[in-house]
């Protein structure tokens, strides 16, 4: 049979592991040692009690009606819509224009100093919601405006009247990211009528949900991979090939990709590889002078998710969120500039700059 224990020098065994062998006297000097410290126990242990009591009677937590909760935070310029929101589903690819109520996107408040003066921005999405708000900042600092969408003509000649009111050039390109010949022509003519590029903004997005995996077909799958990365690597590889040292590139990615969401496998699968894309490509073209950030969105009112969610999902959209509402496209779009303009951000690069709202905390 196997020894227990391996024999040492004369026969004896040798212990695996030190044993302590504790005797009478090393018991009673314990004893000794901790008993002395139980009646400064019995004082801390009353001491939290003594905290806990108030609190536990300010909150009455018997049988006391809870308390009417507070509205949404509101800590910007002027006011912002609160949910709920009237109950309205759009078809894909989602018109602003039917939006109720309007997103905000103007900025009155914001001032422009130059810090994009003269430089030329190509915009994905541009037509509409985040991608909007962006392009009249932009243009605000100074920035001429590619224009790029998919097929709301309505909205993105909005984004064009808009960037043209803040005395800047704007020109239309429609046409799907997802294809790389359009990601070429779109900035060949950018370079072409606006005399370069300076800034690509990657905003475009396919999102829709599903509530079952099984339900997540290959079909949708696809298109919102095509999309969201295809589209963002398409156009990111055809601008780097036009841009010079001080350009920059920004990638919209989500909270989705930082904390994952049940129904939007996929979109949260995209929007997480968006943010790794985004630290790569930035190591890069490091090399090349040009930076590569991204700002992660939460809930932002704009077409894309009435054109996902249904109707009375609409309605409460953002409420969830610990500042109680979703954000205004004019909210987000600043740190955009922020990320664009080398007056600001010239030893930024390979960052996810998060905008969800506030966090629930541990």
């Amino acid at each position: 049979m196997p020894q227990a224990w391996p024999s040492g020098k004369g026969g004896n065994p040798t212990p695996l592991f030190p044993v302590c062998f504790v005797t009478a006297e090393d018991q009673a000097m314990t004893d000794i040692e901790t008993s002395k410290f139980e009646p400064g126990a019995e004082r801390a242990a009353q001491a939290e009690r003594d905290i806990q009591a108030p609190i536990d009677a300010q909150e009455q937590r018997s049988f006391a009606e809870p308390k009417k909760e507070s509205g949404a935070m509101q800590a910007g310029a002027r006011r912002y819509p609160e949910p709920p929101f009237p109950e309205r589903h759009q078809v894909k690819p989602g018109i602003e224009a039917r939006l109720d109520p309007a997103p905000m996107y103007d900025a009155p408040f914001y001032k422009g100093s130059d810090k994009l003066k003269d430089k030329v921005a190509l915009i994905t999405g541009a037509d509409s919601g985040i991608g909007r708000a962006v392009a009249v900042l932009f243009a605000r600092e100074g920035a001429d405006v590619a224009i790029a969408y998919l097929t709301e003509h309505t909205d993105a000649q909005e984004t064009q009247r808009a960037v043209e009111a803040e005395g800047r050039h704007a020109i239309l390109l429609p046409g799907d990211v997802a294809d790389p010949a359009y990601a070429k022509a779109a900035v060949a003519r950018t370079v072409a009528e606006l005399g370069g590029l300076d800034v690509l903004v990657n905003n475009a997005a396919f999102q829709e949900h599903v509530t079952a995996f099984e339900d997540l077909t290959e079909a949708h799958f696809d298109r919102t991979l095509k999309t969201n990365l295809y589209g963002y690597f398409h156009m990111a590889q055809a601008a780097a090939a036009a841009m010079k040292p001080g350009a920059a590139i920004v990638n919209t990615g989500s909270v989705t990709g930082l904390l994952g969401n049940k129904d939007l496998l996929d979109y949260s699968m995209t929007k997480g590889g968006i943010h790794a894309f985004t630290r790569s490509l930035a190591t890069h073209l490091i090399d090349k002078g040009i930076r590569v950030n991204a700002v992660a969105p939460g809930p932002v009112w704009t077409p894309l998710n009435p054109a996902d969610k249904q109707a009375p999902d609409v309605a409460e959209f953002g409420a969830k969120t610990p500042m109680k509402r979703p954000a205004q496209p004019e909210e987000i779009a600043p740190a955009y500039v922020f990320l664009a303009s080398s007056h600001c951000s010239s030893y930024i690069t390979g960052e996810i700059l998060p905008i969800i709202g506030g966090y629930t905390g541990g």
